[in-house]
């Protein structure tokens, strides 16, 4: 997708030292700030097995980093339940909806009280099967957060679970394709 760019998965270092390729040439020069997030993102999707990581990129906007992974959970996952347990005065707005693809989302937005920054959390529920879809974007100074957000927005709703069946159709009981976009950031 145009102004999604990822980045492999191999090594942390690996990915560490290609995401900071990408922000620079981005950026056309070094950042300290974007060196630093580039090494954390990398840890962290290491460390909680992420099946992307990508930078979003908007001719008005910093870069944001783009994690994304599939979570199993106990049991197919009611999609207003994570939304209970979100509070606190970094959080901005909590949407729920639907995803393009007909599937149930959580969108969180944070924006912190003392500092640069935002991010966006996603938790796209899979009706059909005990698993959700975790994506989070963040942009470490939040500079055309709106431009940034609305990118990623439109990647994640295009999300499609893989059919853990085999038989490579959603089973009946799911919801067929249509539905509203997963962005909530209309302002």
């Amino acid at each position: 997708m145009p102004g999604v760019t990822p980045v492999a998965l191999g090594s942390p270092e690996r990915t560490a030292a290609e995401l900071s390729a990408v922000l620079h040439r981005l950026k056309g020069t070094r950042d300290p700030g974007l060196e630093v997030s580039a090494v954390q993102a990398a840890e962290l999707a290491h460390r909680h097995g992420a099946g992307l990581l990508a930078v979003v990129e908007h001719r008005d906007a910093d870069p944001a980093l783009l994690m994304a992974g599939v979570v199993a959970v106990d049991r197919p996952t009611d999609p207003g339940e994570p939304a209970f347990h979100l509070d606190g005065p970094t959080i901005r707005e909590v949407t729920r909806g639907e995803t393009a693809t007909g599937y149930p989302v959580v969108i969180v937005e944070r924006i912190p009280v003392n500092g640069p920054g935002a991010q966006l959390q996603v938790v796209v529920t899979d009706p059909d099967h005990p698993r959700i879809a975790v994506f989070t974007l963040h942009s470490p100074t939040g500079r055309g957060w709106l431009e940034v957000s609305g990118l990623a927005g439109r990647f994640v709703s295009g999300v499609v679970f893989d059919d853990v069946s085999g038989s490579g159709t959603r089973s009946g009981s799911g919801r067929p394709p249509g539905g509203t976009s997963g962005r909530s950031a209309r302002r």
